[in-house]
């Protein structure tokens, strides 16, 4: 599993009502693309209901191939991103580990990222070890749909991402809007650790 997201902070008096409709619009395009394991078409909105500082469009993938991901990125569909918004830094994690919620089959409302550095002088393999068994953790709680985590080993940071039904999320970080969810690889993606 590979993890990627891009992010484009829009003004303050941006209308998200464009992003959106964009999202109405295009987001059903990667809903059977290949190698795609789920997409996640994510808003935050300033002084929102989880009271986001920004207004932000950031979507958040996990791949179940390289092969998928880079045909998205260097196969043309990425580059009506960039003609639209610009071209972003695309953040790219190592996946960590995977687990399915207690409800997996309803559609996710809200999302979760959380970012943490992993700390200098930590032991790797326990920290990581950690980190795939807060995974499971999080997704035994009510409303969880899926829980991904994943690491950046040249900016050594760890990510948690959490999608959830239309429950209050029970994980802490940055909390998203879920515009749309194409999801035709997720049964393919690996449950556990990817150790």
């Amino acid at each position: 599993m590979h993890a990627m997201q891009y992010e484009f902070t829009l003004p303050a008096d941006y209308d998200m009502g464009v992003i959106r409709s964009r999202v109405a619009r295009v987001g059903h395009l990667l809903d059977d693309w290949d190698g795609l394991g789920v997409k996640t078409y994510l808003l935050r909105e300033r002084g929102g209901v989880h009271g986001s500082p920004v207004n932000q469009y950031g979507p958040l993938y996990l791949w179940n191939t390289v092969e998928g991901m880079n045909a998205f990125l260097w196969g043309g569909a990425f580059q009506g991103t960039v003609n639209d918004f610009g071209r972003p830094c695309v953040r790219q994690w190592t996946g960590l580990a995977y687990a399915e919620g207690d409800t997996a089959g309803s559609p996710a409302t809200h999302a979760v990222r959380r970012r943490q550095p992993v700390p200098d002088g930590v032991d790797l393999a326990a920290f990581m070890g950690d980190s795939a068994d807060e995974t499971e953790r999080l997704a035994a709680h009510d409303g969880a749909v899926l829980v991904a985590a994943a690491v950046d080993t040249q900016a050594w940071e760890l990510v948690h991402f959490s999608l959830w039904d239309r429950s209050a999320p029970k994980a802490e970080g940055d909390v998203y809007q879920v515009l749309h969810v194409s999801a035709p690889g997720r049964g393919a993606l690996p449950h556990g650790r990817q150790w």
